[in-house]
């Protein structure tokens, strides 16, 4: 037997976005039901990153969930650049007016979960066999199994919020999706300490043996990434010989004030870029992961996330409240000019904070170049500035 359920928006996902999507929405008195092939333990563990855009934070206002953001997170008014020892500060406030926020994505999930469980929210988790159907119609609906009964879930919209391995991007039709991807020569081996950050301010270094960068999740916990080989089998990197790596890429200056122990968390991450063209597919709405992927260097995957909700959770208010479709009919075309703008910032800081292994010392030299014209030049840090604080939605 089949249980059917009747809800104005479907989302698929419940990682931050759908989380973020779900709760915007509800604000606005329109019903969403979510759904997840994990459980919440499994999500709310996951460890991501933790450098939110004043946008970001703003929307976690909006929705009623910035609370304990703003009691435990770290503001920062802006971050280093270092290559071959030399350093040069991009001072946000200073350049753009604005600041970021460090306050992991773990904890930002925990909030809106929080929220959205004490309001009622509609959860399946640990769901099967997810089919999103009739996408073209006016009513299309998302079939799973959750444990073992058949569910189907009618509603106006799918919003897609699962990730790039989710069911969401591969229910658009091969002929219609176009996909866009640059794989990087190498990954991020990170690791979790609880010792107080190195420095107050993140600190990216380009260095002969590879990049580093020195960030936090707190006042008492650290998070500090190398470039290593992706193919690089955690097992082989013990505690000290990633301080040795570590404190070597931030020069003795940098790494004098570093305070080492035990990691209780270690991974290797690869770094692409991937975007999905369109992120509208009739009735189902692609956002965040599920449509695009940064590499972290320049701190946008969430971020991106949320600017994608911001910008569905407008259109979709507007054909509720309103009874106009305009922003549905140009969600896509208005998020992919935001998204490639992020993916440009993204690849060009990984572009100069990284060794490639197939540079020329003449691209070596234009790495150094472009640091030296970043350090001589306000403009040119404004421009990084202007990108890593957040741009705007449209």
């Amino acid at each position: 037997m089949t249980r059917t359920i009747k809800t104005s928006v479907c989302i698929i996902g419940s990682g931050p976005a759908g989380l973020l999507l779900s709760q915007l929405l509800a604000n606005a008195g329109i019903d969403t039901v979510v759904l997840d092939r994990k459980d919440r333990a499994y999500i709310e563990g996951r460890i991501r990153a933790g450098v939110l855009e004043q946008g970001t934070v703003q929307a976690l206002e909006e929705a009623g969930a910035a609370e304990r953001l703003h009691r435990e997170g770290l503001p920062h008014d802006g971050f280093e650049l270092a290559f071959d020892g030399d350093r040069h500060r991009i001072d946000l406030a200073g350049l753009t007016g604005k600041t970021v926020m460090v306050y992991g994505q773990t904890e930002m999930t925990k909030d809106l979960f929080d929220k959205r469980t004490a309001e009622g929210q509609q959860f399946f988790f640990n769901v099967d066999d997810v089919v999103p159907t009739d996408l073209k119609s006016d009513q299309p609906s998302v079939h799973f199994t959750h444990d073992g009964a058949k569910i189907v879930v009618e509603c106006d919209y799918i919003a897609g919020c699962d990730g790039f391995h989710g069911v969401s991007r591969q229910a658009i039709p091969a002929d219609v999706l176009k996909t866009f991807e640059r794989v990087y020569p190498f990954g991020w081996l990170g690791i979790l300490v609880e010792k107080p950050p190195l420095a107050h301010e993140l600190i990216y270094a380009n260095h002969e043996r590879g990049f580093a960068l020195a960030s936090m999740r707190s006042n008492t916990r650290s998070r500090y990434y190398i470039q290593c080989d992706v193919n690089d089998d955690v097992a082989q990197w013990s505690d000290d010989r990633f301080w040795e790596e570590f404190a070597t890429r931030l020069g003795p200056e940098t790494a004098a004030n570093l305070q080492t122990g035990p990691s209780f968390e270690k991974s290797i991450a690869p770094l692409r870029s991937f975007v999905a063209e369109p992120m509208r597919y009739g009735n189902l709405f692609l956002a965040g992961d599920s449509a695009h992927i940064v590499p972290p260097t320049g701190a946008k995957g969430l971020n991106l996330a949320a600017a994608d909700v911001r910008i569905l959770h407008r259109a979709l208010v507007a054909h509720y409240k309103d009874n106009n479709d305009s922003l549905i009919d140009s969600y896509s075309e208005t998020v992919l000019r935001r998204v490639w703008k992020v993916e440009r910032f993204s690849w060009q800081l990984s572009t100069l904070m990284h060794q490639f292994p197939e540079n020329s010392e003449f691209e070596k030299r234009m790495q150094r170049a472009e640091f030296d014209y970043l350090r001589s030049s306000e403009a040119a840090s404004r421009a990084i500035a202007e990108n890593y604080v957040g741009l705007p939605l449209d």
